[in-house]
């Protein structure tokens, strides 16, 4: 009896597995495929540049944005915001490039799809337009850092890990402890400054006041019509609106060519080895460590 019910539950292990992996090669096949169109065809048009995903990185992003604006046949761009927001450097660095291409007179027109909080929300305000969904997510306006510590755990296995410092506060986030007093009131002081940047940002390309951006940045969520009456997004409206609008504002009427960039296509084992990352809860070796983040979770 007991030799069966081995076999059985092997059996549905294995199952279980065959299936995981299945749905990783269809899901890599479609990414693979992608929907992007090339800049092949001829005539002006608008550019469609997509941010999708925790933000962690921003040079694929800004190379993308300073392509469109060197290339004098894109009238204008419009940017898909699928994000809830990541780390507070790249946001920062891809908020300040599409201020830089609105400078060299380009429209840029935001299109939130499913959520653009925090810091998605963050590089939508850089655009002359936003527009949302009435169902979509957005707001989180706030700043976030964390860690874990496994002091108790060790204590239990009989571990422990020395640590040699220079000063005070070099190892702080060290994850065999908890943080002291003075290390969190360091941590605070920063994170409130990256959280007044994040306000200050809204305020300055939203034309709000920083009492009234403070009232509403508590990390709370907004849908698209809560967005509208708070004056966080311009419209309601999809992608189809967004470009619609972009030809109009570039002069290329309703309904202009676009383009828009292919993406880079996975190698398969880079993307087995990220979706069992994911499966299995374990961290990615890219995220070197703590880090200050606007980000909705």
């Amino acid at each position: 009896m007991a030799k069966t019910r081995d076999i059985v539950i092997g059996i549905i292990i294995a199952g279980v597995c065959c299936l995981f992996f299945l749905m990783v090669i269809v899901s890599f096949i479609g990414i693979s495929r992608g929907d992007g169109f090339s800049l092949s065809s001829g005539g002006d048009k608008v550019a469609i540049v997509e941010i999708s995903g925790v933000i962690s990185d921003s040079e694929d992003i800004i190379a993308q944005l300073k392509k469109y604006e060197k290339d004098k046949s894109i009238k204008a761009v419009v940017i898909r915001i699928d994000s809830p927001g990541g780390q507070v450097a790249p946001t920062q660095e891809i908020y300040e490039q599409i201020l830089k291409l609105k400078e060299s007179g380009i429209p840029v027109i935001v299109s939130i799809a499913s959520i653009a909080a925090s810091g998605g929300y963050y590089i939508a305000c850089a655009a002359d337009t936003i527009l949302a969904n009435p169902g979509s997510l957005t707001g989180s306006i706030g700043a976030i850092i964390d860690f874990y510590t496994f002091e108790g755990l060790m204590g239990k296995v009989g571990m422990q890990h020395e640590v040699v410092k220079s000063g005070e506060l070099k190892d702080v986030g060290n994850l065999a402890r908890s943080m002291t007093e003075k290390e969190r009131a360091m941590m605070q002081a920063a994170i409130n400054d990256v959280y007044n940047q994040f306000v200050e940002a809204i305020s300055e390309s939203r034309n709000m006041e920083i009492s009234q951006v403070e009232e509403i940045a508590d990390g709370s969520i907004f849908t698209g019509n809560q967005a509208l009456e708070l004056g966080l997004v311009d419209k309601l409206g999809g992608l189809e609106d967004a470009i619609s609008l972009a030809g109009k504002m570039s002069g290329l009427g309703d309904h202009p060519k676009v383009v828009r960039q292919y993406s880079k296509r996975p190698r398969l084992i880079d993307y087995l080895t990220e979706q069992a990352q994911r499966f299995l809860g374990i961290q990615s070796t890219t995220d070197v460590g703590p880090s200050f983040k606007y980000i909705f979770r």
